[in-house]
């Protein structure tokens, strides 16, 4: 089968043919680079999804520890990985396919016309042989006529009796003239058409095969190339597959890395306080009172007043009380003395411990409106202090137990720190024995500020971690003795129960866990300190907000930056401020985020905590 035999009279058809197979080929590249394209952007819009997701690395995120956020970011990588593997096949598409496919196309097209060309002057050719034959066919037909012209004159001259000798001469000369001319045009023509007809039987059987294998030939390796091609761009993606199943098998066994026994232990272990959970509410008999004092008949007019206040009124009176620094009622009865607060008299003399009406009333308050007493600021700024409270050096703003735990961290990396530092004083006087005994080898005095700075190094390490350990045995020496404070007495418990808030954190003054009687101004002090009276506290200085706060949670002032307010309290050592502003509202700010300007003449206000 060949191009040149079967399709010797197709010269136009095969023109057409081979043009559109170049065609065809670049369509094919064109596909190919459109979808290197969708390769490209896809590999693309997998990393900025990686990237978007990704943990940022400069965030301190605690809930990156767990194993199902741990396997997501596992997960991400290998994602990564996929979209690197998707560009390799964008790139070995464009290299390989496309690529290879223009610049075959190129060559295509140049091979394509010359071989056109040669065919269109092949047949150039054999048209000119053609017309040269018929051009000495033509003249050779016409001296035919011309001669038989003449032989006709001839013979009718030769004929006429009435014909001079001379014209029958003259036509026989003309004749044998023309006749002379035919035979070197027949011969012409002869000639012409043996040639013409070489020339053919050349074109035919021998240039136009010739040229047309070649088109036959192109146009087979153009079929060869896009074969190739169509192998290369299915090779492109097979190569990856190893790798992409990786990629997916890493997917898999970040998914069965997943342990939910292990992320729940980290919640305990990010989130337990430590403290013990409040033990039962001791029963108090406050008829003991009443019927001691109408036995006795001693009670006051001021007792009888107090008295006179029923469950209503009381109930009402602490509702109203707004904490931490709004508007608190007066109160209503005049301060006791401390006898009549925590001592009473029975009638053999004998004195025991005991409260009077006005701390019985509060007791029912609180008991009553359903409300957990308030504690004071310096135990709620614990919990504050863990979301939005600026960190102390000792960690005493967390739990006991996270406490704990920092302070452990803490005392692990100086432990760490340490060898660190006295495994390099080991090297430093090794070397310095060295210089001492081969003094070419360096001056021992030249090591002796690195010795030194090491020794204070060593010795500051080791005083950082005498500090935090002594700091862990106070954690752990209070966190093992909670339990018999909360339940060692009544009086106990009512005294600390103002101590403590109602998540079990507690304060660090441990001479105040069980308080001696008051002075004159104990019952104030005891149960109605943290309810002050209507009249605002002096400013003694004025701040400006350097940074803006929210203050969501309670008790705090939410402020702009560049706000100024009113200092009516000055940090002690808690990190908080209490500030005010004009219109009176009032609450604490961190220190750290105002710039604080305090009065000459000022020698502060009281604390209330």
């Amino acid at each position: 089968m060949s191009w040149g035999t079967e399709l010797w009279d197709q010269f136009d058809s095969l023109d057409k043919h081979t043009q559109w197979g170049i065609d065809f080929l670049e369509r094919y590249a064109k596909f190919v680079k459109e979808r290197i394209e969708i390769e490209q952007n896809y590999a693309k819009q997998l990393r900025n999804l990686v990237k978007k997701y990704c943990p940022k690395r400069s965030s301190k995120n605690s809930f990156a520890r767990f194993t199902s956020c741990i396997a997501f970011f596992n997960i991400l990588n290998e994602l990564n990985d996929y979209a690197g593997q998707r560009e390799v096949v964008a790139e070995e598409m464009a290299h390989r396919v496309y690529g290879e496919l223009m610049r075959y196309a190129h060559d295509l097209k140049t091979e394509r016309k010359m071989h056109l060309q040669e065919g269109r002057k092949a047949q150039q050719y054999l048209d000119m042989c053609w017309k040269q034959m018929d051009n000495s066919k033509k003249k050779f037909e016409r001296e035919c006529r011309e001669a038989e012209k003449a032989q006709q004159s001839y013979e009718r001259l030769d004929n006429d009796t009435n014909a001079t000798k001379a014209d029958v001469e003259k036509a026989k000369q003309q004749l044998n003239l023309r006749t002379h001319m035919a035979d070197e045009n027949k011969n012409e023509y002869a000639a012409q058409l043996q040639n013409f007809n070489g020339e053919q039987h050349k074109h035919f059987y021998v240039v136009i095969p010739q040229i047309y294998k070649q088109l036959q030939e192109m146009d087979e390796r153009r079929t060869i190339k896009l074969s190739e091609c169509y192998r290369g761009f299915a090779d492109s993606e097979r190569k990856v597959i190893p790798i992409i199943s990786k990629c997916l098998e890493g997917m898999i066994l970040a998914a069965k890395s997943v342990d939910e026994r292990r992320d729940s232990q980290m919640v305990v272990d990010s989130f337990k306080s430590g403290f013990e959970p409040p033990g039962d509410f001791p029963f108090e008999d406050y008829s003991q009172h009443i019927y001691r004092t109408i036995s006795d008949g001693t009670i006051s007019a001021s007792k009888q007043e107090g008295g006179k206040m029923d469950a209503k009124s009381t109930v009402g009176k602490a509702k109203g009380k707004l904490w931490l620094f709004g508007k608190k009622p007066k109160p209503q009865s005049p301060p006791l003395t401390p006898t009549s607060l925590f001592t009473s008299s029975t009638p053999n003399g004998s004195q025991f411990l005991t409260f009077s009406i006005e701390p019985v009333h509060y007791c029912m308050n609180e008991i009553k409106t359903g409300k957990p007493r308030i504690p004071s600021f310096r135990s709620l700024k614990r919990g504050w202090s863990v979301k939005m409270g600026p960190a102390l050096e000792d960690f005493s703003h967390l739990p006991p137990e996270q406490r704990r735990k920092k302070l452990q961290q803490r005392i692990d990396e100086l432990n760490r720190g340490l060898q660190k530092e006295s495994d390099q004083k080991e090297a430093l006087n090794k070397m310095k024995d060295v210089y001492e005994k081969n003094p070419q080898m360096g001056d021992p005095g030249s090591l002796q500020p690195k010795l030194a700075e090491t020794m204070n190094n060593i010795d500051r390490l080791r005083m950082e971690i005498h500090k935090n350990e002594a700091w862990l045995s106070e954690v752990e020496g209070k966190t093992g003795g909670r339990g018999d404070r909360r339940h060692s007495s009544d009086i106990n418990h009512l005294v600390t129960q103002g101590r403590e808030s109602p998540e079990g954190s507690y304060t660090d003054d441990a001479n105040q866990e069980v308080r001696g009687p008051p002075q004159q101004h104990g019952h104030h002090s005891e149960f109605d300190d943290e309810f002050e009276d209507d009249d605002p506290l002096p400013a003694i200085g004025h701040c400006k907000a350097i940074y803006p706060f929210d203050g969501h949670n309670e008790g705090t002032l939410a402020m702009k930056e560049g706000e100024v307010l009113y200092i009516i309290e000055e940090d002690k050592g808690d990190g908080w401020t209490r500030a005010r502003r004009q219109n009176g509202e009032e609450g604490y700010v961190p220190t750290t985020y105002i710039d604080v300007t305090l009065e000459k003449n000022s020698k502060g206000a009281v604390t209330y905590i």
